[in-house]
């Protein structure tokens, strides 16, 4: 069952994001990084932030990241989140990809157990359009 009811949108992708998107209906998470100075970005630019640079390329991400930072929300933002309250927004960041960040939600944590700094792995999901997103759940230790 995902996380997200079946009438929530899917993305919409645009020019910039559009190979994010077909990489992850390959089951792919990867990032978009500048050819001339390095350095990943996310959410895709044309153009570096950091050297200008029009030159990108996309690396495949590690599938473990951290929880950077979280919400849980009470409020549904959508009529038909209604029944799924509370539910959480996550930021997993990947610091083998200079910390680029990526919003989601975690699928098998309780609010209450979310954690800053918990590790977490990629699965992923089908939304309400059909396109295959990234969610996650907590990494297991051993």
């Amino acid at each position: 069952m995902a996380y997200l009811p079946e009438e929530i949108p899917g993305p919409q992708p645009t020019t910039e994001d559009r190979p994010f998107w077909d990489y992850c209906q390959q089951r792919e998470l990867r990032f978009q990084r500048c050819a001339a100075c390095r350095r990943f970005r996310h959410p895709p630019t044309p153009v570096c932030p950091h050297c200008r640079s029009f030159d990108s390329e996309w690396i495949a991400a590690p599938e473990t990241g951290e929880v950077f930072s979280f919400s849980i929300v009470h409020h549904p933002a959508h009529p038909a989140m209604k029944g799924k309250l509370p539910y959480n927004l996550v930021v997993v960041d990947f610091p083998a990809c200079d910390h680029a960040r990526l919003v989601s939600n975690l699928v098998d944590v309780p609010p209450e157990e979310i954690r800053i700094g918990m590790p977490v792995t990629v699965v992923w999901e089908t939304a309400g359009n059909g396109m295959l997103v990234p969610r996650f759940k907590k990494k297991e230790t051993l």
